[in-house]
This record gives C-alpha cells, sequence and structure tokens, in this order.
C-alpha cells in the first residue's frame, strides 16, 4: 500500500516549482527518469509520466525492481504540460486533463479539461511475493466506481457480460479468450494496465471447493482439435456440492475455477437455480458472472468434468474496481482521458497505429476444416465463381504438412504438388490465399530439429520462444523462405497464439532468462510482430493481413485480425461472440471477426433446418462484422451443402457485404489515418443515454448503421431500442423513416436479414454488387441520403494492396448533405495514386417518404470537381 503516513517525506523532482513551469516526456524509460514528475514517498517512487494530451502513465515503484522491455508502447507524442504545486497538492495540467496529487496519502485524481472529476484512486498496493524462487511484487490498484458506472473492454471473453462493472475476471490467454488489460468508462477514461502478466480483475479472494457428489456423470466421445491434430476423446460428467455462507443480502460476484487449463463445461446451480451454463469442446477455465443473494447459507451443485476440482471465488459487488497482477515490477498504469474515440485514438497512438488491411480481406473469407489439396481448393473456388457467389479470400487450414511434420512449414506433395501453381490460379481467379502457420513446431520436423539444435524451444513445450530476438528470427528465416518468398502467400493464419493451454506459466522465456510469468499474457504480441515485421522486409509491396487467434494490447499495428476461436454454433454461443467481439473493441483492437455457424457443429448439419436458421443468423451477422468469414469444423462450409434455401439467404448477405464495400473501406481508413473504431459498441455514440449501455447486442457499423443481431430462433419480430438522434433513423431495406425517433419499438424480422437502421443526417455509399472486392473501384456508387439533419461522409479511395498509401498515395472526397437547404455537395477530390478512376457514375439517392417511390433519385458523373445536387 502506498505509505499514508503524515509524515511522509514529500519531494518534487522538477528544477523549480517557483512559477508554473512545461515539461517534456520523453519518448524512451530511459529518458523519462529524469524528465518524469516524481513523489518521493518515504523512498518509494511515485511517478507521473504524461504521454499525450489527455493520457498519463502513473507508475508506483519500491526501490530496485526488474526491468521488462517496453513491448506495448511505441513512442508518445511529448505533450506540453505545467505542474502547479500547493501545501497539499502537486498538480499536472494537460491540454485535456489534469492530475491531482495529494501529498499526505499519495492518492490520485484526474480530470477532464473542464475541472472536473472524472476517476480517483482508492489504494494502491505493492506487497513482495516470489514466483520461481524470485523476488518480484504483487501490484494493486483500486478506483472509485460509483453505481451508474458501466465499464466495457478487457479483451473477448466468453461469460457473455458487455457492462462489466463490479465482474471479477482472471485475464489469461486461452482459446476462446482474449485478454486485454484495458477498459473504457461511461464516465468518460479510458484506463490500461501495464502488466504483461497474468491480471485479476476485481479479485474475489473469499471462496469455497467443492466436493464428488459421485460417480453419477455420463460418457460421450468427441472429436475435438488439439495442437497435434483432430482426435477423439471419452469425456466423462461428475456432480460436485457445496455451500456459500454470506453475511449479508446484496449483488456478489461469483468466479468459477474448474481447476483445469481449459474446461469443458461451466455449470453451476445455486439453490437450485441455474446461474452459469455453457458446453462446448474446448472453453476457459473460468467463468464470471453477478447474481443476488439472500443473507444465509445456500446450496451450491455443478455438473463438470470428472477431473474438475472446482473452487468457487466470491466477492460482495461494491463501488471499486480493482486490478490485480501477481506478479509485477511496479504498479503501473495509464488512464486516458475522453470520449471513447479519442481515447481510443490516443492509444493507439501511444500502442501503434493499424495499418490499413488490404482491400480484399474486406470481402467473403472462405474457409473450412480443412481442405485437403490443391486441386479441392481451385475447384471449390471455381464453384464459388460459377454460382456467382462472391469470394476474396480461400484459406488452406491445418494438416497440409501431411507426412513432414506438425508445422513444418511446408506441402505434402502428394497433395499438394505445386504451391505456386495453386496462388496463381487463384489469382486469376482474383481470390487469394491464406495459409495457416503456427508458433509451434514438431521437434521432429526439419525446421523442428534446427530449433531445437538453438535452443529456440520453451522449455519442455514445442513452442517457440518469441522473447528472445534470435529464436523469432530463426523462425522468420524458416517461414520467409520456405513459404513466403518461393509462392507468394497472401495472408497468414497465426493460429493458437495463446500460446495454447496457458503454457508459459511455469516455465522460463527469453533464453530461460525470465520468468514466463511476468510474460503469460503477452506471448501472442511477439508472435504476430514476428510475421509482421519480417513481411514488411521481405514482402514491402503488399499489405500484411493476419488473422489470430490471439492478442494483447498493441496487437493493432501489426495488421493483426483477431477472431474468437474454437466455439460451438448454438444461440448462447452466438451471443456470447457479440458481446466477446464489442468488448473487444472498446479494448482498442479495431479487427474481429468469428466462425460464422461455429467451428463445432451438429453431425447433421447439411439437412437440419434448425441448425440452417442459426448458419444463415451467424452469416448475416458476420455482414456488418469487421471481417466475414465462415468457418467449420469436419465440415464443408460451402454454402450449396446445405441446399438451395441456405445458398439463396447466403448470396443475400455476400452481395450487401460487397455493396457496403465503398462504406467499409472508408472505415478500413478511419482505423488507420484516425484511430477509428468500426464495429461500435453503443457507449461510443451514446455514452450518456442510460439505455443505450444496456444493449448488449445492439451496435453501431461506421457513423451510419445501427445493427440489430438476430439471437434467438424462428422470430418474427423483436424490440429494437433506437437511442436519441437529431433527425430520428430509417429501416436500412426500406428507407422508410421509423415512426419513434427513439426509444424501444418492436420490428418485424424476415429470413433474409437481421434488422439494420440509418441515423438521419447520414450520407451512405453503397457500391453496385460485384464478384470482388476490386471491381468496386470501376462500378457506379449509389450515394443515400437521409434527411432530417446534415451530414458528411468522406471517402477514402487507394490501390487497395500495398503501402503506397504510407506515402501519401489517396484519394478523398467529401460527400455533405445540407439539410434544410435540401443540396448534396461533392467537395472536391484531394490526392490521387495509381489507375484512380478519373471519374465515376453516382447515382444520388434520397430518402423522401413525400416522392412517388419513397425516394428522390439524381444520377451524375463525377470526376473529382466541386458539384452542387439541389434535391
Amino acid at each position: 500500500m502506498k505509505n499514508k503516513s503524515l509524515y511522509g517525506l514529500i519531494a518534487i523532482l522538477f528544477f523549480t516549482f517557483l512559477f508554473p513551469v512545461k515539461g517534456e516526456c520523453a519518448e524512451k524509460e530511459k529518458q523519462s527518469e529524469t524528465k518524469s514528475i516524481d513523489v518521493l514517498i518515504q523512498g518509494d517512487t511515485l511517478r507521473l509520466l504524461p504521454l499525450a494530451d489527455n493520457a498519463v502513465r502513473v507508475q508506483y515503484k519500491k526501490g530496485e525492481s526488474r526491468k521488462l522491455p517496453e513491448w506495448v508502447y511505441v513512442g508518445t507524442s511529448c505533450p506540453q504540460y505545467k505542474v502547479k504545486e500547493n501545501k497539499e497538492t502537486v498538480e499536472v495540467q494537460l491540454e485535456q486533463m489534469s492530475v491531482i496529487c495529494e501529498k499526505l496519502s499519495g492518492r490520485l485524481t484526474f480530470l477532464n479539461k473542464k475541472g472536473q472529476k472524472i476517476v480517483s484512486e482508492i489504494d494502491t498496493k505493492l506487497s513482495p511475493a516470489v514466483i520461481q524462487g524470485e523476488n518480484t511484487y504483487c501490484a494493486e490498484l483500486h478506483i472509485d466506481s460509483p453505481e451508474d458506472e458501466a465499464l466495457f473492454g478487457l479483451g473477448q471473453f466468453q461469460d457473455g457480460y458487455l457492462d462489466v462493472r463490479g465482474l471479477s475476471r482472471r485475464l489469461t490467454q486461452v482459446n476462446t479468450q482474449i485478454s486485454i488489460p484495458f477498459f473504457y468508462s461511461s464516465r468518460g477514461f479510458g484506463l490500461l494496465w501495464n502488466n504483461y502478466g497474468m491480471t485479476e480483475f476485481n479479485p474475489a479472494d473469499q471462496k469455497v471447493e467443492f466436493q464428488k457428489k459421485g460417480a453419477v456423470g455420463d460418457k460421450v466421445t468427441v472429436n475435438v482439435t488439439s495442437t497435434e491434430g483432430g482426435k477423439a476423446e471419452v469425456r466423462e460428467s461428475n456432480v460436485f456440492v457445496s455451500t456459500l455462507t454470506v453475511p449479508e443480502k446484496g449483488k456478489y460476484a461469483l468466479l468459477l475455477d474448474v481447476g483445469q487449463k481449459m474446461a469443458r463445461s461451466h455449470h453451476l446451480e445455486i439453490d437450485g437455480k441455474k446461474v452459469l451454463e455453457m458446453k462446448n469442446l474446448w472453453l476457459p477455465p473460468t467463468a464470471s458472472t453477478i447474481v443476488e443473494l439472500e443473507a444465509g447459507t445456500h446450496q451450491l451443485q455443478a455438473r463438470l468434468e470428472k477431473d474438475d476440482k472446482p473452487v468457487l471465488y466470491y466477492k460482495k459487488v461494491d463501488n471499486e474496481t480493482v486490478l490485480r497482477s501477481p506478479v509485477a515490477a511496479c504498479v503501473d498504469y495509464t488512464i486516458f482521458i475522453g470520449e471513447a474515440d479519442d481515447v481510443i485514438a490516443s492509444y493507439r497512438n501511444l500502442t501503434g497505429n493499424a495499418p490499413l488491411m488490404p482491400q480484399w480481406a474486406l470481402g467473403y473469407i472462405h474457409c473450412r476444416e480443412r481442405f485437403h489439396s490443391q486441386d479441392e481448393i481451385l475447384a471449390t473456388t471455381k464453384k464459388f465463381r460459377e454460382n456467382k457467389l462472391p469470394l476474396d479470400l480461400i484459406v488452406q487450414d491445418w494438416q497440409y504438412w501431411g507426412r513432414y511434420g506438425w508445422n513444418a512449414m511446408r506441402f505434402d506433395e502428394s497433395f499438394y504438388p505445386d504451391p505456386k501453381k495453386l496462388v496463381d490460379e487463384l489469382h486469376a481467379m482474383n481470390t487469394r490465399l491464406m495459409l495457416s502457420v503456427w508458433s509451434k513446431i514438431d521437434p521432429q520436423s526439419e525446421v523442428g530439429k534446427e530449433m531445437m539444435q538453438k535452443g529456440y524451444y520453451i522449455d519442455q513445450t514445442s513452442w517457440i520462444d518469441f522473447f528472445n530476438p534470435n529464436a523469432a528470427a530463426g523462425y522468420w528465416s524458416n517461414f520467409s523462405n520456405r513459404l513466403l518468398k518461393p509462392y507468394g502467400i497472401d495472408a497468414w493464419w497465426q493460429d493458437a497464439t495463446e500460446p495454447e493451454n496457458d503454457d508459459l506459466e511455469g516455465r522460463k522465456v527469453m533464453d530461460n532468462t525470465l520468468l514466463g510469468e511476468f510474460v503469460r499474457n503477452i506471448y501472442p504480441l511477439m508472435v504476430n510482430k514476428t510475421v509482421y515485421e519480417g513481411s514488411r522486409k521481405d514482402a514491402p509491396e503488399h499489405r500484411t493481413m493476419i488473422l489470430t487467434r490471439s492478442g494483447f494490447s498493441g496487437i493493432q499495428r501489426y495488421g493483426a485480425a483477431l477472431w474468437s476461436g474454437d466455439v460451438g454454433n448454438d444461440w448462447e454461443t452466438l451471443r456470447r461472440q457479440i458481446t466477446g467481439g464489442l468488448s473487444l473493441m472498446t479494448s482498442g483492437i479495431p479487427w474481429w471477426t468469428y466462425d460464422a455457424g461455429g467451428f463445432f457443429r451438429p453431425y447433421n448439419q447439411y439437412n437440419d433446418p434448425r441448425f440452417h436458421e442459426r448458419f444463415i443468423r451467424w452469416l448475416q451477422i458476420s455482414t456488418f462484422l469487421p471481417l466475414m468469414r465462415v468457418h467449420g469444423y469436419m465440415t464443408d462450409t460451402e454454402f450449396w451443402n446445405y441446399g438451395e434455401e441456405v445458398v439463396r439467404l447466403a448470396s443475400y448477405s455476400l452481395n450487401l457485404r460487397y455493396r457496403l464495400l465503398p462504406y467499409i473501406y472508408s472505415g478500413n481508413a478511419n482505423i488507420a489515418l484516425r484511430g477509428g473504431t468500426l464495429m461500435r459498441p453503443l457507449v461510443m455514440d451514446f455514452r450518456t443515454d442510460p439505455e443505450a449501455l444496456k444493449q448488449k447486442y445492439q451496435y453501431m457499423f461506421g457513423p451510419a448503421l445501427l445493427v440489430v443481431p438476430v439471437v434467438d430462433e424462428n422470430i418474427k419480430e423483436q424490440e429494437v431500442y433506437l437511442p436519441e438522434n437529431k433527425g430520428g433513423w430509417y429501416d436500412f431495406y426500406t428507407g422508410q423513416k421509423m415512426e419513434k425517433t427513439s426509444g424501444n419499438v418492436r420490428v418485424p424480422v424476415v429470413m433474409e436479414h437481421i434488422p439494420v437502421f440509418v441515423k438521419a443526417g447520414s450520407v451512405l455509399p453503397l457500391s453496385e454488387a460485384c464478384q470482388y472486392s476490386g471491381e468496386v473501384a470501376n462500378k457506379p456508387w449509389e450515394i443515400n441520403i437521409y434527411p432530417g439533419a446534415d451530414g458528411k461522409f468522406e471517402v477514402y479511395e487507394d490501390e487497395g494492396i500495398n503501402y503506397e498509401y504510407e506515402k501519401g498515395k489517396y484519394a478523398t472526397f467529401t460527400i455533405e448533405w445540407k439539410d434544410k437547404q435540401n443540396k448534396v455537395i461533392l467537395h472536391p477530390r484531394k490526392g490521387n495514386y495509381s489507375g484512380m478512376p478519373v471519374q465515376r457514375n453516382l447515382k444520388i439517392v434520397k430518402m423522401d417518404p413525400t416522392s412517388k417511390d419513397g425516394k428522390i433519385v439524381k444520377e451524375i458523373v463525377y470526376n473529382g470537381e466541386k458539384q452542387i445536387i439541389k434535391l
């Protein structure tokens, strides 16, 4: 705990406090030691480091501690700031925020630019700890959290919560769970917890253990994926029982730990009432929920796997938010003040801005587990083209290495006789290839023997030690020389980058010099860093695109998109993917998707109409995800395998995705150039609307579209919440204006699509339908105008496949709607790039219920010069 003694010696290490002074932050930690604002409290150091106009990093240290490399931050904007002191406080003032340090307690309060208090420390703790025989610290932070606050972020979890205030979570990396130690508050601040290890969010220290009730479970044989391939497993359940006694009535945060590296079931009943229920072939080892309990003793029952050793941790929900890392060098966190877009833009600027995704990555991505040969990939692609089903990227999943060993970075010629010809023939069909490559390698393979000889494995595993620069370089050298350079493969699927089963715990990395516990959550960042930086060096003319199963703060700078792992296909799983994806967005990660249709699928999937309905709803939602992708275990996922009706419905969603590409690709530029977010939980646009904050599944897709996922079976109408918006909302499909401008409304639901609404004042560019993304540039566009408020949209265009945009070779033009003047202004085009269309046919469509067809249409030719169109 910070020494809160009245006798604390406080000194500010600054050259003067006679007058407010300006200071500089430093880009490197070494420099910052002399240019930060340090407060000494009985020999301990409280350090304030301004990083941006709206961001201050806080470090609380005891003496000398291990210094870890700065893997998350990539630099700062070196803001100007002033320091003021009086008898009670020291205040650091920046352009967008201030932080006040109380001299006697060391506690910090953070204010916005108006001087309003946003968040305050309650306590910090730094306690001695020993891990693998090495002395370290346990770091802990407590901040205030009023009852009306909502918190969003922490990565992607499977517990179904979007607002995580009061929830207990254990931040570890496992299949289907991505831990990002960042959250955003509805009060208008973000917090990045600067720790690479396991972190507990609102840790629950009270616990009860369970006892087996007896052998009353069921046995079942299942086919599962593993790091050695697919295999059959016999699983047997058992019932566990315990009791829980609480002294008072209230809300309690519960965290169920099954006691194994991975779970197969999350189940908990309290007094016969089910409070946790989730089944999948793989699940994280912990599950969280919040329940209302009466004072007294409660009966607990959990149906789990027979070898589980379940423990239930619990705590009463209070008005604090707590972060605790059991392995740490110091208490270290950064506070960002502002609206969500401002906070995330600043966060990305400090941890690395996302590069532009290739245009083809934003079309349809087709995947299955798995293609078995070169001919199979080509035949499938040809059938997509013949059936007029749009496609941009096709994916080869694992085991193409065949006889050469796991992830041998080599195609088995028996099935893939000429990979270069495969890539060339796909390119001739305007299709790209993504290849699965792992961060683990069979030690008996040719590459593995080299890794073993040079000591590049993490001890007692087959995972490469990416913390060792030599090991990372050796991995990339093989990757590049065996796969990238010979074949020209377009994109990389970095699977199991957690690494799987939390394998760093209890081990050492960085050539056995660093405890795995220090870096337990950051391994995926190091893997993707290696692949991205290597690709930029060895294939600089092509945009790098990586799909990775895990991530950490800063992963966005490596051209990486995340997906939700090996999930099931049921409705509840679908709902949990949406909350998980939205949480990842508020963790600052812009690119995400899921396995549309679910990874694990029913055995009768091809002729089960109930699964077909679920499959289509998964797909329809993916139309409005950052990336649109289908995948499935032991499944030929092609739409035609499910019958004509599935093909018809899938075709509608695919064509809609491609019509949206001008809008989506401009959103891609907003992510890369302005730190924006495409998939937007409602806190990002309606932070002060309490009802909007309660919506777990609705979200904005870009600035215009309100997406309402259908997450229940066979429904004919659905309740929708329309947030307050000047001018109201329009139905996306019909163009009709909603009678109610805000609040709850019931809308019809059809099988063709999910409900989507457009904000009044929106300008929405759409392309004509096309078969691949490269056609968009030369297609006529439709510019939809939704009256009721002024609006504008900036269209972004470039070559779509390279990094020329980094040299300024791109073009933009702004389409502006003046509502009261009833006119559209096409502003002059700015910039240019190779192959830029000289002119484009545009159909301007104004939604107008007073006209005959409900729309007013004018067709024009835009040649880059300013035009004013009166409607």
